[in-house]
């Protein structure tokens, strides 16, 4: 092997004299900072009626590691073993605590749960100095749940099932205390009590003389020293702070305070000066050299090429919609497409929404790209029946779109999923109509009130969303375009934008797959499959049917021609009956949307206007129908 050359060996040297030098000079202003701290009486903050002492404190470095206290109002907070707690209450030269439980969602907690207002897991406070006193412990071992009378889910719900049967469990190592209650004396919401428990508080107590801080504390402060320790230090050892208790060489021990800060700015100014020059050393000799491999970052780019920061949502970490979705468990996986895959979460906030997570794979640009896309497209419009964006995460471990969660399935469950023979039956004709006139208002704000115009490019019943009300929102933007017509030789003056076809089989337009010419028609020939699956029940596509009319438009429109629609109707709306009366005017519209040409289909506006006459003459038929049956009863 080769030596590395020169300016390498420089900047891995001037490092380690910088990281020396750094950690003695954080050492040294550590010390100086926590004394400074505690002589100017800085750490008062409720509850706590004076100036916080050993071992507490709300700076790093002073008093004791497991008391540290983050201020705030009305009361101030403190964390142990990973749980935050409110301090209720502390009464001085007590050695003990009344504290409340911060709670907060886990993505372990099934959203249905009563326990989500619950810590998901026992409050444990092992390996720490604190323990429950016995006053909280008795109180809940005595504790009888009337889970027999209603007992809950427990294959969704453990924790929630394990406390109704111990409620003792909350509190981790308070034993088995619990004695004999009579059937009668059982509590009825056992986790209401455990959440009025924990808000009013749950006592702790410390032992000192079991902890060698506290013995350490009394000597260092007859030395007239200021207790504390070093959080750097994994196992944040404990430390006297004074003049002479860290580390330094004799010359700089010599002086008093203010030369020895002055003597290691001094050093450290000049090792950084040393670094600078040797990183920039390496910098201009390797600045001629580009490497292939380096990506810029998919959002980095966004904002470079389509300059919308102002409009773009919130940014999201990686660990937070990790979490949200307790690691991206298959058991919360809701969908999954050729993009990428699409998980059920919930949000710090407590908003649930869907998370999806686009494949990063061979074809990593095409990811990169549908990412970019979906930002540019949901950032700029806002409709009721479009999907919103809640906001994104670009992570080298994954690129990550975050929406509203839809809860009620797609357009594709309720006709065709397993479920379907059930969901049809609320698919009435008149929910139909509205479901087709919400998709085509949607698609009309994307041709007409935005500029430039949007072509969604697959508009499928997979990519249609119901609400539990029967309404809908249409989602998966990844392959859409912006119709910008430059003036070059890559668009057509007749509105249309040269472009490989893409989108799903059987919704694509006939016309764009074989001119490759994008326009708004495309939309409207998928949205025409759409109607035409609300009308017979059936799929876009079937391989079980025959060749010819494996697609359904070529099935349904070679019945019309004959006159032989009534064979592709739906049953459940033959058997409704009053539908037929618009089911005819709405294959015709549909028949219209998905010819050949695409000169010969209407535009989304007309498509609008036709449904809604469609719509009114359903309700009225239906409301006569009501009228006459009223009567003659």
């Amino acid at each position: 092997m080769h030596p590395p050359p020169a300016p390498h060996w420089i900047t891995l040297a001037v490092t380690v004299v910088v990281l020396v030098f750094f950690r003695q000079f954080v050492h040294f202003t550590a010390a100086h900072t926590c004394s400074s701290r505690a002589m100017t009486g800085k750490d008062s903050c409720p509850p706590f009626k004076s100036q916080l002492s050993f071992p507490f404190s709300s700076s790093p470095d002073c008093g004791h590691p497991s008391f540290q206290i983050r201020c705030s109002s009305p009361n101030s907070f403190i964390s142990i073993n990973n749980f935050s707690f409110e301090v209720l209450r502390h009464e001085p030269n007590s050695s003990s605590l009344l504290l409340s439980p911060q709670l907060s969602f886990s993505a372990q907690t099934h959203p249905n749960c009563s326990s989500a207002s619950l810590p998901t897991r026992s409050i444990d406070l092992s390996g720490s100095p604190f323990r429950f006193s016995d006053r909280p412990c008795s109180r809940l071992s005595v504790l009888q749940s009337c889970s027999h009378l209603s007992p809950p889910n427990c294959s969704l719900c453990s924790w929630e099932c394990e406390l109704l049967d111990r409620p003792v469990r909350l509190l981790h190592g308070c034993g088995s205390m619990h004695q004999p209650v009579s059937e009668d004396g059982c509590h009825r919401d056992i986790l209401g009590y455990l959440q009025i428990f924990l808000k009013y508080g749950i006592e702790v107590q410390w032992d000192e003389g079991h902890d060698t801080y506290f013995s350490g504390c009394k000597e260092c402060q007859a030395r007239n020293g200021i207790c504390g320790f070093n959080s750097s230090d994994p196992s944040k050892k404990f430390l006297c702070f004074h003049s002479q208790t860290h580390f330094s060489p004799p010359w700089i021990r010599r002086g008093g305070n203010s030369n020895r800060i002055v003597i290691l700015c001094t050093i450290f100014i000049f090792t950084c000066v040393l670094l600078v020059v040797a990183l920039a050393t390496v910098i201009f000799r390797s600045r001629g050299m580009k490497s292939s491999a380096t990506e810029e970052d998919p959002t980095t780019l966004f904002l470079h090429r389509h300059r919308l920061a102002n409009l773009l949502p919130p940014v999201f970490s990686y660990e937070e919609l990790e979490s949200s979705t307790n690691g991206f468990d298959p058991k919360r996986k809701i969908g999954d497409g050729g993009f990428g895959s699409v998980y059920i979460g919930q949000l710090y906030d407590r908003r649930i929404v869907a998370v999806k997570m686009l494949h990063r794979n061979h074809a990593a640009a095409a990811s990169t790209k549908s990412f970019c896309n979906e930002i540019i497209i949901l950032s700029s419009i806002e409709h009721p029946n479009l999907v919103k964006l809640h906001g994104y995460c670009s992570d080298p471990r994954g690129l990550l779109l975050v929406y509203d969660y839809v809860s009620n399935g797609t357009l594709a469950d309720h006709l065709h999923g397993s479920k379907s023979s059930y969901r049809k039956g609320s698919l009435t004709w008149q929910v139909r109509v509205d479901i087709a006139l919400q998709t085509a208002m949607a698609v009309e704000y994307l041709h007409f009130a935005v500029e430039p115009a949007i072509v969604h490019r697959d508009i499928t019943s997979s990519n249609i969303f119901i609400e539990k009300d029967m309404r809908i929102k249409i989602g998966d933007f990844g392959l859409s375009r912006l119709l910008v017509f430059p003036e070059s030789s890559s668009s057509s003056s007749s509105g249309s934008v040269w472009t490989g076809p893409q989108g799903t089989p059987g919704y694509l337009d006939p016309d764009y797959h074989r001119s490759f010419r994008l326009t708004e028609k495309s939309d409207v020939y998928s949205f025409g499959v759409i109607l035409l699956e609300l009308i017979s029940g059936m799929k876009a596509v079937d391989l079980s049917r025959d060749k010819r009319e494996m697609a359904l438009a070529d099935l349904v429109v070679s019945k019309i021609q004959v006159g032989l629609l009534h064979q592709v109707v739906d049953p459940v709306l033959i058997l409704e009956g009053e539908a037929m009366c618009t089911v005819d005017a709405a294959a015709e519209l549909a028949f219209r949307c998905v010819a050949a040409d695409k000169d010969d289909r209407p535009d989304a506006r007309e498509v609008v206007a036709e449904l809604k006459r469609i719509r009114n003459r359903t309700r009225g038929h239906r409301a006569s129908n009501v009228v006459g049956d009223a009567v003659k009863t």
